[in-house]
């Protein structure tokens, strides 16, 4: 995979219902977190649940940034069973996960955070899931679904 794209267009693009955003630095994160807020009040999330999906966005962005230096976060809208919600993908191509059930472990960490990323975003979430080996780069799934718990 690989990421770069040039000029105006290279921290966001938009392709069909779905906006993909280069991560690249500090800035790119607030930008994820932005159209994941957006997107989700079109989707019509609760203002406590788009406060959730940007946390998450937050998260797995930072883990980019911090350990593969760049990537990319899609944010899209999905249907599924009737019931409507958000698809976050996170993806990068850096050193990969060689324990993913390690990871995510709540405490656990190879850099110098706490240890709640990938553990927190699985929480804040409805569904969940990470693809990554050592050497192969990681791609996290998220989905959140409106009125998931009531």
């Amino acid at each position: 995979m690989h990421f770069s794209t040039s000029g105006l267009e290279s921290a966001r693009r938009h392709v069909g219902d779905e906006v993909r955003v280069l991560i690249e630095a500090d800035s790119d994160i607030v930008l994820a977190r932005e159209h994941g807020r957006l997107i989700g009040k079109k989707i019509g999330f609760s203002a406590t649940d788009l406060t959730i999906i940007a946390t998450a966005i937050s998260e797995v962005a930072r883990n980019i940034l911090v350990f593969a230096k760049s990537g990319e976060i899609v944010i899209r809208e999905v249907s599924e069973h009737g019931r409507s919600g958000i698809q976050i993908t996170a993806r990068d191509n850096g050193p990969g996960i060689p324990d993913i059930s390690l990871a995510m472990q709540e405490g656990y960490s190879t850099g110098k955070g706490l240890g709640m990323g990938l553990p927190g975003s699985r929480r804040l979430m409805d569904e969940f899931q990470v693809i990554s080996s050592a050497g192969n780069g990681t791609i996290v799934e998220m989905k959140k679904w409106v009125n998931q718990n009531g």
